[in-house]
């Protein structure tokens, strides 16, 4: 009974705290209950406010569900390649796909190098020291002074993982290579659940990077070799193209993760790559004092590879009509890829033997291990049918010099391909000109644009004595825009210097050097001014020793003493004759692929549709031109594609015509886009209404003038032998501003009818301006008969960002070109209007 009493006061204790037990609040509880009720209510309110529709809600919800099931996929490559290092022949057994495997297995030529791993394996925590002192002592300040608002930003972990870098298998060419170099090729793998953060102090902003994956091919050149220790001069490494890349990543950077935003990301960072390690850069190490560190990481291209993609013949039929009940035939076009350089062919609609009379040009820096890869597609709205692929040896063209043939495809029941193949070598001597510009009829033709005679190498050193710009006694952060007729090109941004070091090659395909002139242009990035410019025409180099200039060039309207070193060389592209009996045969070595096309790692189709957009926002327009030794009856003109020299940079500046340098991004490749851009058509009744009702606000009891809304100043002219219509929008002055800051104009163009996507052609957007400068050239493969009964459709538009108010028409002109002086050309400016067909009028 004691006991019993005991207990009564606790139990009275507990009953008198009971009602204050249930009064408290867990606060910290509510308040998270209350954020996650807000941040489900926030999207729902700003739907509603911003005006949009509730699909959004549903857009997000279903990009949630990509996004953890694309997470999920990510997560499993990694274990399965994990599971790969960790175990090779018990995961071979289990069963692994056919790109999962190494090397050494599809190719006999390829080895194992078990030592060479295990001697990495030995090295890895060093080389981990290393990358860790590379992240903290290079690449930590040079972020810092980039920006000030990145002045606390530091790297607060870097480590590599456990787990080193394998080389699956080893390639060392003993055929067609120089007596005085070694050149190796090692397929790389690295899977590596490594850990890098970073981290902003000033804004308590954490990101990072939780894993790498990354694969390709390696080439290691030694070279030259020597009689002296340590035997060879320099080693000189690079990625013969683009390595597979995927990254995990971690913190705020977690968002990059996202289904859409991740190949974007990925994209980014292998740019970054192939601006150093990707063909034709390179990184260059000298064993010796002597060797000559420039000629080594900047080489002149082995060639030139001209590509007739002509026609093909009895090709498969893909499309099928009524669920497979009738059969179709197929719209078929091509993407060839050399190394980097990238290029699609026109479509053929419903022919199972297209002709497409099609030439492309591109540089060949290492021919050895390097391949002409061809795949034909059927065109689809949803996706693309293959038709067969192609792989051709370049060492074979090049002993050859001329290739005219019939290729069975690869990997199809039937089909066969006719290519011509030119291999063009680089001769430092002018007397081969004047035949050189006949055969491809430049000197009866006075544009700047078509098949290319020579080739324009430009060494960008350094600069001296740069002017300071806008303001007075700060540094600049000086840029270099260089140009050959339409093809314009860009350096790096040097940071806070008047004496800034570049080391960059750029390479210009040149049409006729007696007529065109190299503009170069040093602009100060961060003001936006002129720090002086230089002007050289090619005649010069014609004249001068070994047609090369190496010397430091005065700078107009600049300083007195400013100057830019630059090397530049130009040589002729001249088709060597080879004398072969009547009786001589010869078949091109076409490799067959050792992997089916559904087992590798990267098709070419993959890596297009991952490349960054050229600078007009739409697809390289093909450009003509004729062969130099075009048969009787071949067609006089023959269209030709271009594609960019893949810098990041590029999306602020024209394309190059007829050009695809080896450090192409696929950026600036032909993304096929059939189906019309109802979004951009700015020809809708709406965009006419708003543009009127903004009118109406500016004319405000005020008078307008003859042009309110502005002009655009066009050339535009017919190419017969290109039988191309050509368009260069050179500038717009006088727009309406869009906001109180101006106006982002940029021009879109259509050739009505055709108004579908890959029919779009746009320029690069002017920020915060009212009299924007384009000078962009564009094509549209259109025959002069044709062009007459079509209308081109110019539309100045206002860009914006993502969901702004701020995208809208700022005047339209509509030009006819049922001309005769269509054949001359013009250059004329143009009153924008509402609509495009009449001139404003005030109501």
């Amino acid at each position: 009974m004691s006991g019993v009493r005991d207990s009564g006061p606790e139990a009275g204790a507990a009953r008198a705290e009971a009602p204050g037990a249930a009064l408290s609040v867990d606060v910290a509880g509510l308040l998270a209950q209350l954020a996650r009720s807000f941040a489900l209510l926030l999207p729902v309110y700003a739907l509603g406010y911003l005006g949009l529709s509730f699909s959004w809600v549903l857009l997000a919800l279903g990009l949630l569900v990509w996004c953890r099931r694309s997470r999920g996929l990510k997560a499993s490559r990694l274990c399965r390649a994990l599971a790969l290092l960790e175990d090779e022949e018990r995961t071979v057994r289990l069963g692994v796909r056919a790109c999962d495997l190494p090397a050494w297995v599809h190719f006999p030529d390829t080895e194992r190098a078990e030592w060479l791993n295990k001697t990495v394996k030995h090295m890895w925590p060093f080389i981990c020291q290393f990358i860790e002192k590379l992240f903290r002592e290079t690449i930590e300040p040079a972020v810092r002074g980039a920006h000030t608002h990145l002045s606390t930003f530091n790297f607060s972990k870097v480590d590599m993982g456990q787990q080193p870098l394998r080389i699956n298998g080893v390639k060392v060419y003993t055929e067609n290579v120089d007596k005085r170099q070694i050149i190796l090729d090692l397929q790389i793998s690295f899977v590596g659940n490594c850990e890098i953060d970073l981290e902003i102090k000033r804004y308590f902003c954490r990101a990072g990077v939780q894993s790498i994956q990354i694969h390709g091919t390696m080439r290691v050149i030694l070279e030259p070799l020597i009689g002296d220790m340590p035997l060879v001069g320099a080693l000189s490494i690079f990625f013969l193209r683009k390595p597979r890349l995927e990254v995990h990543w971690t913190g705020l950077t977690n968002l990059l993760d996202i289904p859409g935003l991740n190949g974007l990301s990925d994209t980014i960072i292998l740019d970054m790559i192939s601006n150093y390690l990707v063909l034709p850069n390179r990184i260059t190490v000298p064993l010796i004092s002597e060797v000559q560190i420039a000629q080594l990481r900047f080489p002149i291209p082995k060639g030139v590879l001209r590509i007739h993609f002509i026609e093909a013949q009895d090709l498969q039929g893909k499309d099928t009509y009524l669920k497979g009940l009738v059969k179709g035939k197929s719209d078929p076009y091509g993407v060839i890829r050399v190394g980097n350089q990238i290029f699609q062919s026109k479509v053929i609609k419903e022919n199972l033997s297209p002709k497409w009379n099609e030439v492309y040009e591109a540089l060949v820096y290492e021919h050895p291990g390097q391949e002409l890869e061809i795949e034909l597609f059927d065109e689809d709205p949803d996706k693309d049918d293959f038709l067969g692929s192609l792989m051709i040896d370049l060492v074979e063209v090049e002993k050859e010099r001329l290739l005219d043939e019939w290729f069975a495809l690869d990997e199809v029941p039937r089909g066969k391909l006719h290519l011509r193949l030119q291999w063009l070598t680089l001769v430092p001597d002018a007397s081969s000109l004047d035949k050189v510009l006949a055969d491809i009829r430049a000197d009866k033709d006075q544009a700047s644009d078509g098949l290319s005679s020579s080739l324009l190498i430009l060494y960008l050193d350094s600069a001296k004595n740069l002017p300071s710009g806008k303001k007075m006694n700060s540094s600049p952060n000086p840029v270099v825009q260089m140009s050959v007729g339409h093809k314009a090109q860009e350096s790096k941004i040097r940071y806070k210097t008047s004496e800034p070091v570049w080391e960059e090659s750029f390479t210009f395909f040149v049409h006729n050097p007696r007529r065109q002139d190299l503009e170069v242009e040093v602009r100060d990035e961060q003001h936006q001014c002129c720090l002086g410019n230089l002007k050289i025409p090619l005649s010069r180099l014609l004249a001068s020793e070994g047609m090369t200039l190496n010397q430091r060039f005065q700078l107009s309207d600049s300083g007195p003493s400013s100057t830019l070193k630059m090397k530049v060389a130009l040589r002729v592209l001249h088709l060597e004759k080879q004398e072969r009996s009547p009786d001589h045969q010869h078949s091109a070595r076409v490799k067959r692929p050792s992997v089916s096309r559904d087992g590798r790692k990267m098709p070419i189709r993959a890596q297009m549709s991952a490349a960054p957009r050229t600078a007009d926002g739409g697809p390289s327009p093909p450009v003509p031109g004729s062969g130099s030794d075009g048969k009787p009856g071949e067609e006089e003109s023959t269209p030709s594609v271009e594609a960019s020299p893949p810098e990041p940079s590029d999306l602020a500046r024209s394309c190059s015509s007829l050009q695809a340098t080896a450090a192409c991004s696929p950026s600036h490749i032909l993304i096929k886009e059939p189906t019309p851009s109802i979004a951009s058509d700015v020809s809708l009744p709406i965009a006419t209404q708003e543009l009127r009702q903004r009118l109406r606000l500016l004319e405000n009891g005020t008078t307008l003038g003859q042009s309110p809304l502005g002009q655009i100043q066009l050339t535009v002219r017919h190419s017969s032998q290109r039988n191309k219509l050509v368009v260069v929008v050179h500038s717009c002055r006088n727009l309406i501003a869009f906001s109180e800051d101006g106006s982002d104009p940029y021009v879109r163009m259509y050739l009505l009818p055709d108004k579908r996507r890959s029919g779009r052609r746009k320029t690069h957007v002017s920020k915060k301006t009212l009299n924007p400068v384009f000078d962009q050239s564009f094509d549209f493969s259109v025959s002069f008969p044709e062009v007459q009964r079509r209308t081109l459709d110019v539309a100045v538009k206002n860009s914006g960002g993502f969901l702004s108010k701020d995208k809208g028409l700022l005047g339209k002109v509509l030009v006819g070109l049922a001309s005769e002086e269509l054949a001359r050309g013009w250059t004329q400016w143009y009153d924008l209007t509402e609509d495009g067909t009449r001139p404003h009028a005030v109501t």
